[in-house]
């Protein structure tokens, strides 16, 4: 019963309560006045002999004073039960006002037995909002986390502890990554000869035998070509980014002074193939791989010349073409020696 009367409490209040039931009242009062005032002025005129019309068949003026008497009770029973439902409401308000004042005593007591329990709730309330702080800040990492896991996924990122990874033997990354370990090996090994070499243009010594290979290594630009082919240092192992940035710049500097002691080194050559041709009055030439021309400058058409060449196996016979008739014995006679690797042949006498 006390819970139920709580509840009702908790909906309603006494102003409530009050303004409903006096506001009905008025309107009993205020409707028990109409029907006083017509029944009033009804029996004021039927003393004056008034006579009132039956409506729709109805009877006459006799009619009249029995509905209002009709009305007259109904609105007195109304009343009657309003009143009536007025007094158990201000009963039923009584009783609340008295259970709401035993329940502020109560309060007031409990307040007074335990004063420390509102600093307790202060502090627990405050304890309450960092925790919800803490809480918020917890789920902004937990989101932040989450992405980055699902962005470590989408690179091949696993977990070693949980997911076990099968390699193929003929994986392709780790074919690519062998075959560019093994261009970066031999891309500085070159870079070493290089080095050899241009220390032994610079010293103006002979090119020992292991460097004259040297001169056959690919440019720059080659080296670019190898690397871009493969991917790039970068694609396959990132490891060998930097050194192999190192051993590019190592190959085109090398390359650069290579080309800068070609460039000397023509220049001399030229200079030395004029005097030598001031001088003796032969010039030497080179035609083709291995076979040299010599030109007289006494000679009497200027394509007059004898043709060497440098055997470095002596497989087929030799064969002299003359096509000049004076000179066909003596060249002949130049011709019967026995010939070795390394050494010089004359070929044939060329004609205008």
């Amino acid at each position: 019963m006390r819970a139920i009367l709580g509840s009702y409490d908790s909906e309603l209040t006494q102003a409530e309560f009050s303004a409903q039931l006096t506001q009905r009242m008025w309107e009993a009062e205020d409707m028990v006045q109409k029907v006083h005032a017509h029944s009033s002025e009804m029996e004021v005129g039927g003393h004056h002999g008034a006579v009132v019309e039956p409506v729709d068949g109805e009877l006459g003026g006799s009619a009249v004073p029995s509905k209002v008497f009709y009305f007259s009770v109904i609105i007195t029973a109304q009343l009657s039960q309003a009143l009536e439902e007025l007094g158990v409401q201000k009963q039923r308000a009584d009783t609340l006002e008295m259970e709401l004042k035993m329940l502020k005593a109560q309060t007031s007591s409990a307040e007074a037995s335990f004063p420390f329990c509102k600093e307790e709730v202060d502090a627990l309330r405050l304890k309450v909002e960092e925790l919800e702080g803490e809480r918020s800040r917890l789920e902004q990492e937990k989101q932040a986390l989450e992405m980055q896991m699902e962005r470590l996924t989408l690179q091949g990122d696993y977990n070693q502890s949980r997911t076990k990874v099968l390699h193929m033997s003929l994986n392709p990354a780790s074919m690519a990554r062998k075959r560019q370990r093994e261009d970066h090996d031999r891309l500085q090994g070159e870079c070493e000869r290089l080095r050899g070499l241009v220390h032994a243009l610079e010293r103006g010594g002979p090119i020992p035998a292991d460097l004259e290979a040297a001169s056959s290594l690919p440019s720059s630009k080659e080296v670019a070509e190898l690397t871009q082919g493969h991917g790039g240092w970068h694609c396959c192992d990132p490891e060998l980014q930097q050194p192999g940035e190192e051993l590019r710049k190592q190959v085109e500097s090398a390359e650069l002074k290579n080309q800068r002691l070609k460039e000397v080194f023509q220049t001399k050559i030229q200079e030395f193939r004029k005097v030598c041709y001031t001088l003796t009055g032969y010039q030497i030439d080179v035609t083709t791989e291995s076979q040299y021309r010599l030109t007289s400058r006494y000679a009497e058409h200027q394509s007059d010349c004898l043709i060497f060449k440098v055997l470095l196996a002596l497989r087929d016979p030799v064969k002299v073409w003359v096509t000049r008739g004076s000179l066909l014995g003596d060249l002949r006679s130049c011709v019967q020696p026995v010939m070795t690797p390394g050494s010089f042949l004359l070929l044939s006498l060329a004609e205008p």
